[in-house]
């Protein structure tokens, strides 16, 4: 099963292949989509985003993580989270979210099984 492309993507508002809802911030991996709605884990723009915030994603079998930092970079993502993904042997990509959209995108049609978590805002 492949993971579904980011079909649109614009401030606040996140598109993805295959689901008719309209995401701010969302989780994708092979096969699915979903809101990623930070006050499951209590997420907040620092620190940034937790293990908890990726495990959900990292259990769907991921070999590449691509994190989305939102529109302007102000979500944080901490070195601890990086690590955790690391010692997991996924690939980690931090990027501001238009760059991280990109680069998902494009590991989609390579057929990596990548996944990510996109913050559309700040």
């Amino acid at each position: 099963m492949s993971s579904p492309e980011i079909a649109s993507l614009s401030w606040g508002q996140m598109k993805v292949q295959g689901s008719t809802k309209t995401y701010k911030d969302c989780k994708v991996w092979p096969g699915g989509s979903r809101a990623w709605d930070w006050r499951e884990t209590g997420t907040e723009h620092s620190p940034g985003v937790q293990p908890a915030d990726v495990e959900e994603v990292v259990k769907k079998g991921v070999q590449t993580l691509v994190i989305g930092r939102g529109m302007s970079e102000a979500l944080k993502v901490p070195p601890s989270t990086v690590e955790y993904l690391e010692k997991q042997g996924i690939d980690v990509r931090v990027l501001q979210t238009e760059q991280a959209v990109k680069e998902y995108n494009a590991l989609v049609a390579q057929g990596v099984r990548v996944g990510g978590v996109f913050h559309s805002t700040c």
